[in-house]
């Protein structure tokens, strides 16, 4: 394990949750220590709600089990999967902080090939913190890294970038790889760290891996579902997936910024693009991907995986068209209009797909109803009762 450093900054202390959905102790929680302890912690446990969890000393945590989902959230606790690492949502629910960042309890902090310690949560907060650029490529991909600008050639119209909504992290030793990938390449190892930071371009999907991501709660929470996944359902391990992709679409045009609409008026022509999809790229939020990476310390069991994921990898073929065609209307202005706006396509689209996609589509619109009640202006925190609160 690596020696953690003798001084970490905490920048966004008060501003930032961690999220960890988990069925084990978290003794991994020890090498995260010098980056972690400053900031506020909440634990989801998945499975059974009588089984304790121990979490080391000195970290200001809050523990939530079923029991406590289904009292948090009454019958909208449908909405919250069970049996899979999409029980992470409950804790973006209950959040009250502009930021989050979630990570997986097998992810260790990883070193750069230097020999330094990678401090994730730092490169997080760096990512959210500056402009992302998704609609004009730059070469040197992320332009507002130290020693990096904008190439000859970049629009200056376009430089001032988007808000980052999301940051996507990557991962060392072991990919995220699916079922029959894993067994193909079952001794396959990462060992490939890319000193890079790049903006998704416009347009374009990418499959999201909730093991090492952050995000800005206040600009995309309500998008952030991970689905109805795990015990009772036919699919699994596209719970990140899914979110990624409803986000991608979803923040197109939940930012509607009079500045950025005189932008795309003027570079209209720039682009040879015309009608509402040029309000639906120029007003998206940005995700970037790339740093930080974390270590990935165990594979999965493929066989396991490939039961949970087959009828995803079925799926997907129909799923990916299915969100690269959507339009939203020009009168969706908010995250939860939009996403609202989405589950009702979800529902009439991919229904005959498979009628799983029905109960998904009404279940995405609990979860609106649940982040709504449970982030209204006058709601208290949810306090844990069958968990514990730790400081």
């Amino acid at each position: 394990m690596a020696q953690p450093s003798s001084h970490v900054t905490a920048p966004l202390k008060d501003e930032l949750d961690i999220v960890i959905p988990t069925i084990r102790n978290l003794d991994f929680l020890e090498q995260w220590r010098p980056f972690f302890q400053p900031y506020h912690l909440i634990i989801v446990q998945d499975g059974d709600p009588s089984k304790n969890i121990l979490v080391p000393d000195g970290f200001d945590c809050e523990l939530y089990n079923r029991n406590d989902v289904n009292r948090v959230l009454g019958p909208k606790s449908s909405c919250i999967s069970f049996k899979d690492s999409a029980c992470r949502c409950f804790g973006f629910l209950v959040s009250k902080k502009k930021y989050i960042f979630t990570i997986d309890d097998d992810c260790f902090v990883g070193k750069d090939p230097s020999g330094k310690e990678i401090n994730a949560l730092a490169q997080h907060i760096q990512n959210l913190l500056t402009p992302s650029t998704p609609f004009f490529f730059n070469t040197l991909y992320d332009p507002f890294r130290e020693g990096v600008d904008f190439v000859r050639g970049y629009p200056f119209s376009l430089r001032g970038g988007v808000p980052t909504a999301i940051s996507h992290g990557l991962w060392l030793n072991i990919p995220d790889y699916d079922a029959p990938t894993q067994l193909v390449k079952p001794l396959e190892r990462n060992t490939r760290y890319v000193d890079a930071v790049l903006t998704i371009p416009k347009g374009t999907l990418f499959p999201m891996c909730g093991m090492n991501l952050a995000f800005d709660r206040e600009l995309i929470g309500p998008a952030m579902y991970f689905g109805l996944m795990g015990d009772g359902q036919p699919i699994g391990r596209y719970d990140d997936m899914w979110a990624g992709w409803c986000a991608k679409n979803s923040t197109a045009i939940s930012c509607a910024n009079s500045h950025l609409i005189d932008k795309i008026e003027e570079t209209e022509t720039l682009f040879n693009v015309c009608g509402f999809q040029v309000i639906c790229d120029h007003l998206s939020l940005g995700v970037k991907t790339g740093l930080p990476y974390i270590w990935h310390s165990k594979a999965s069991n493929p066989f396991v995986n490939l039961k949970k994921e087959y009828k995803g990898i079925y799926w997907q073929e129909d799923i990916i068209p299915f969100f690269q065609s959507v339009v939203l209307p020009k009168d969706c202005t908010t995250v939860q209009q939009c996403y609202l706006e989405l589950s009702k396509l979800v529902k009439e689209k991919l229904s005959p797909v498979d009628p799983y996609f029905n109960k998904l589509g009404h279940a995405m619109v609990t979860w609106i109803e649940a982040w709504d009640l449970l982030n209204s202006p006058a709601q208290e925190p949810a306090a844990p009762v069958d968990g514990v609160k730790q400081n």
